[in-house]
């Protein structure tokens, strides 16, 4: 396992931190069913509007040149949400193949119409496809929104269905300070750990592959 920040590109946005805990009982409650309050609603509840405005281009890139990915190799994202960072791969390597899972059907309904054909809906613990199907799959902040026990499995699912390269991301924190920011802010997440307790969490799913940390600022 290595730890390598393959987002490390991508915009840093300043959270209004008091705002969300505000109006985070309610809101965690809407956020949790995953649509379109989630996606397209207000900020408190969710992105505040999920659209495309290219920004993943670069992560495309950067993990194209970190992976030395071709035309031909095949990519699965979990939790691809309306499939922004697939749509970026499509551009930046011609000829790649890609999938994606997400457990929104809103989100996979509205997803991009050139990756919609692609994507399907369903749950990170249980991926629909076979023993290492895919050069490199990626999980952005996605298998934390499950409790221990599934999001166990799902990082042992990352494992399964990968036979080159895979790319992990999920929230943590490294002191007291950034934890109270992440409990603050957080709506969705049911598994969470510092460093130490994810690394463990790892080597528990057998997972071998690269990882990072979102961290709340």
């Amino acid at each position: 396992m290595r730890e390598i920040d393959l987002l490390d590109r991508y915009p840093r946005v300043r959270r209004n931190i008091a705002a969300r805990e505000a109006a985070k009982p309610y809101q965690r409650e809407l956020a949790r069913k995953f649509g379109r309050e989630y996606f397209d609603g207000e900020r408190g509840q969710g992105y505040g509007g999920y659209r495309y405005d290219g920004r993943w281009v670069a992560i495309a890139e950067r993990m194209r040149d970190f992976y030395g990915l071709r035309a031909g190799d095949v990519i699965l994202d979990i939790g691809c949400a309306k499939g922004f960072l697939l749509h970026d791969f499509r551009q930046v390597i011609p000829g790649i193949r890609v999938a994606g899972l997400d457990l929104s059907p809103y989100a996979v309904e509205h997803a991009m119409d050139d990756v919609k054909p692609f994507l399907v809906v369903g749950s990170a613990d249980d991926l629909p496809y076979a023993d290492e199907t895919f050069d490199l799959v990626i999980s952005i902040n996605a298998v934390h929104n499950l409790g221990l026990v599934s999001c166990v499995r799902a990082i042992g699912e990352m494992e399964r269905v990968g036979r080159r390269f895979k790319y992990l991301q999920v929230d943590s924190y490294r002191n007291e300070e950034e934890r109270e920011k992440f409990e603050r802010w957080q709506l969705t997440a049911l598994t969470h750990f510092d460093p130490d307790g994810w690394r463990k969490v790892f080597r528990e799913a057998g997972y071998a592959g690269d990882y990072s940390w979102t961290i709340t600022e």
